[in-house]
């Protein structure tokens, strides 16, 4: 926290979008815009998938589908510019580690969207995008967390 207020007080908000940082608040700063883009992907997506592919009926599948695509925008922008210290030496295993991460949040996307429809189908048509707002913001929550605990955290020095 002392490095943040260091940022504002000394007028350097470089350091907030450039350079290398281990610092979980400048990391889940940057991790906002790309899970901005993310999202703007998933929900474009999503929308278009719903209103002209699937339809109302298969709002699990456009969710799904859609979901997948954020995870991908999601993990290229990450590596490249959120987090840069990997406990995983090996990008395959890192990109799968990532991947089951975004499972979860899959997961959690695709639970919500259902309890959703089975509360709200009936009293609103806009069930499916309440449902999106929600499983969104619990999905982004989960996923910075358990990536930056479970992969990209500062690697323990053994003795």
């Amino acid at each position: 926290m002392d490095e943040i207020k260091q940022i504002f007080r000394d007028r350097q908000f470089k350091k907030l979008f450039v350079g290398d940082t281990d610092n979980t608040l400048i990391q889940f700063f940057r991790y906002l815009f790309v899970g901005g883009l993310a999202t703007v992907v998933d929900w474009g997506l999503s929308f278009i998938l719903f209103k002209f592919v699937f339809g109302e009926r298969f709002a699990v599948a456009a969710n799904s589908l859609s979901f997948i695509a954020g995870l991908v925008v999601n993990y290229l922008i990450s590596t490249l510019w959120v987090f840069k210290t990997s406990k995983v030496s090996n990008k395959l295993v890192e990109f799968i580690g990532f991947a089951a991460i975004g499972v979860v949040g899959l997961l959690i996307t695709v639970v919500i969207t259902w309890c959703f429809r089975l509360w709200l189908e009936d009293r609103t048509s806009a069930y499916q995008m309440i449902a999106k707002v929600v499983s969104t913001a619990v999905a982004f929550l989960w996923n910075f967390f358990a990536r930056k605990i479970l992969l990209y955290s500062k690697k323990e020095n053994k003795k």
